[in-house]
């Protein structure tokens, strides 16, 4: 976990940087920096408009009563991608627009996918439901309390209604 670390916080900013500076002493700084703030601009509306979509996909999944992992880790990784597409310099813009791009990403969804291990839960889990109630006719009782008449209901261990819950849309 170190080496990852140190990695991300110590040797891509100084690729990043040595990037930068190589560009911008062969186009100049400004154009460097206007190609930054571009990339950073298309980058953000890319990855709303499709993490919009896979938003939409997930609801459709959990609709239908699936399973949307699928959609999860790519929303996952939809998510890095906008991390590293506002993050300044062109390696990063690199890694985050290659993650915009569907056939990379569901390949990694799929790779993610075999390392998790997901347990489904049959129906919408509920399997059983218990509800207690009384008998009597009359279940609550008026009392006065500081000049407003309160109802106070008694619950009473009596009846179970025992049931199954199954969801029909």
């Amino acid at each position: 976990m170190f080496r990852v670390l140190f990695f991300l916080f110590i040797v891509v900013p100084i690729i990043e940087i040595a990037v930068l500076m190589q560009v911008g002493s062969l186009i100049g700084a400004w154009p460097t920096l206007a190609i930054v703030i571009v990339t950073a601009w298309l980058g953000a509306r890319n990855v709303k408009a499709q993490g919009l979509a896979t938003v939409q996909n997930l609801q459709n999944k959990m609709a239908q009563g699936e399973m949307p992992s699928e959609e999860i880790v790519a929303g996952l990784l939809l998510l890095v991608a906008g991390v590293l597409l506002v993050t300044p310099g062109f390696v990063t813009d690199a890694f985050g627009l290659s993650l915009l791009i569907p056939q990379v990403r569901k390949a990694l969804v799929s790779s993610v996918q075999q390392h998790l291990s997901v347990q489904s839960i049959g129906g919408a889990g509920f399997s059983q439901s218990s509800f207690h109630f009384e008998q009597e006719q009359q279940p609550f009782q008026h009392q006065k309390q500081d000049g407003f008449e309160r109802a106070k209901h008694h619950v009473h261990q009596g009846s179970t209604i025992d049931g199954e819950y199954e969801r029909k849309d």
